[in-house]
């Protein structure tokens, strides 16, 4: 029995570590219809001005549209990848386009940052 539940944890153990990062995303009701959304419910964006796999938001950008960045248990799957910054950390990107929240955004489903500037669009779930 003991040997038996022991299994069980470990099996339990290792699946979710195989799929860590699945839960990162979620998808979210605003009034541009649904966007994709961090774990933490608040709207990813786009920045127009990245490169493939490459993120140009640093400094004041950056506190203004700070990047999601990857815990390190995080995994890559399917459309979502890494975008790795300048200081070493991995940031999730959608089809290599990296992903950002908008700081003035304050409640799941906030599209504040649509269109801003002309280069930042709202992620839509892949």
């Amino acid at each position: 029995m003991k040997t038996t539940l022991l299994a069980a944890a470990v099996l339990v153990a290792f699946t979710g570590m195989a799929h860590a990062g699945t839960n990162t995303f979620q998808t979210v009701s605003s009034n541009s219809g649904p966007v994709l959304a961090g774990q933490n419910g608040r709207t990813l964006y786009t920045y127009d001005q990245d490169a493939r796999d490459v993120s140009a938001c640093y400094g004041p950008c950056a506190a203004n549209w700070p990047p999601y960045i990857a815990n390190s248990a995080a995994q890559p799957f399917a459309h979502y990848t890494f975008v790795v910054r300048t200081d070493g950390q991995r940031q999730w990107a959608l089809n290599g386009k990296p992903l950002y929240f908008r700081a003035q955004d304050q409640k799941p489903g906030d599209t504040t940052g649509q269109d801003a500037a002309g280069h930042w669009q709202v992620a839509r779930p892949a």
